[in-house]
């Protein structure tokens, strides 16, 4: 064999060689990196899945808490409003224990329900909160004696479920800071709806009386409720008037997914 041949044969035996040694470098490098990929996804998996865990247990901890805590003390509310209407002797107080009374066992039921979705861990279908809940909030609110008027324009029944239930909560919070903190106030709550947004104003006059008893809290309710607005793409601003009292201004859009 003369040396050129030999040279070329080698050629021939060394090509191919190093094609499959390539080949098979190339498949164990995107195997590792397969691998990696995956080992990676599972201990991102095993991350999420111990974070689920622990939110569950911290749910189990609040239900039992508020279970044992919030629930004891209003029943023994109600059942100290019941005691009051029976042994009363004058029909406004009679009036006012059963109105306390009611007020404890619809926040019992409320209560409850949530209760029970902490502890499931499932997601629930919040009941969506009609127009006429907001008539029935603001009478109950005049039952107590604030002096209150509600003018509405527009539908708001074309509103998205999601929207209505936060521009209810933001009059529900806004009349009970005037039931804390301005005792004798006339409150005006104007409600329009439009297309495409819907704005809630809540102003309430200087008040005429000193506050009475007023409930222990940490005085995040406004701060809560500017959280709540802005999680549906809404803006609230808050705070005193020219004339002394104190304003309310929420705007939504009317549509948000549910």
């Amino acid at each position: 064999m003369t040396p050129a041949y030999a040279s070329m044969a080698s050629i021939g035996v060394i090509g191919p060689t190093v094609i499959v040694i390539a080949v098979l470098a190339s498949l164990y490098v995107g195997t590792r990196r397969r691998l990696a990929r995956a080992s990676a996804e599972l201990a991102e998996r095993e991350r999420e899945l111990l974070a689920e865990q622990a939110r569950a247990d911290e749910r189990t901890r609040l239900a039992a808490e508020m279970r044992d805590v919030v629930t004891h003390r209003l029943n023994l509310m109600v059942l100290h409003a019941g005691a009051l209407r029976m042994a009363a002797r004058d029909d406004g107080v009679r009036q006012a224990a059963e109105e306390l009374r009611t007020a404890g066992c619809q926040s019992l039921a409320e209560l409850r329900d949530l209760v029970g979705v902490l502890r499931s861990g499932r997601a629930a279908r919040i009941p969506d909160v009609l127009p006429d809940r907001l008539s029935r909030l603001v009478a109950d609110s005049a039952a107590t004696g604030l002096e209150i008027t509600l003018t509405e324009h527009g539908d708001a029944d074309t509103l998205s479920p999601a929207v209505r239930r936060t521009m209810y909560r933001v009059v529900q919070e806004s009349l009970t800071n005037v039931h804390k903190h301005a005792p004798g106030a006339l409150t005006e709550i104007t409600i329009h709806c439009g297309p495409s947004s819907v704005r809630a104003v809540i102003r309430n006059t200087r008040p005429t009386a000193a506050p009475g008893l007023v409930l222990a809290g940490p005085g995040n309710g406004l701060l809560g409720l500017r959280g709540r607005v802005e999680m549906v793409g809404g803006t609230l601003t808050a705070g005193p008037t020219d004339d002394g009292g104190f304003e309310v201004d929420a705007v939504l859009p009317a549509f948000v997914p549910t």
